[in-house]
């Protein structure tokens, strides 16, 4: 049974496409997140935003994804749940991308 992952594909606040997940990303759904990380590019090397700041749970074939994506857009910001900071960062996605942490419900950042 695939997890349940919702994607939005739109412009943030600065014009910077951007993806926004919320749910679980895994093998069984990874081909809509590589499908709207597609779209937002539009065939442009521009960045993109991608916000995971729901996201509790991110598989390697996730992890993957956003790593393939990365080398083919000049700028990948990721906005990510902070459960998943440290994983990224060991899987050293922050060599390639930009990974912010995401403020917890109810904090004034």
């Amino acid at each position: 049974m695939a997890a349940e992952l919702t994607l939005n594909t739109d412009l943030g606040p600065d014009g910077t496409p951007r993806v926004t997940a919320t749910g679980e990303i895994d093998l069984s759904n990874v081909a809509q997140l590589v499908q709207a990380l597609t779209t937002a590019s539009a065939g442009t090397r521009r960045p993109i935003t991608v916000d995971l700041s729901t996201v509790k749970y991110l598989d390697s074939a996730g992890i993957n994804a956003l790593f393939d994506h990365a080398d083919k857009v000049d700028g990948l910001h990721i906005i990510v749940h902070r459960l998943l900071v440290r994983v990224l960062t060991i899987t050293g996605l922050d060599k390639v991308a930009t990974l912010e942490a995401a403020p917890e419900v109810g904090d004034n950042a």
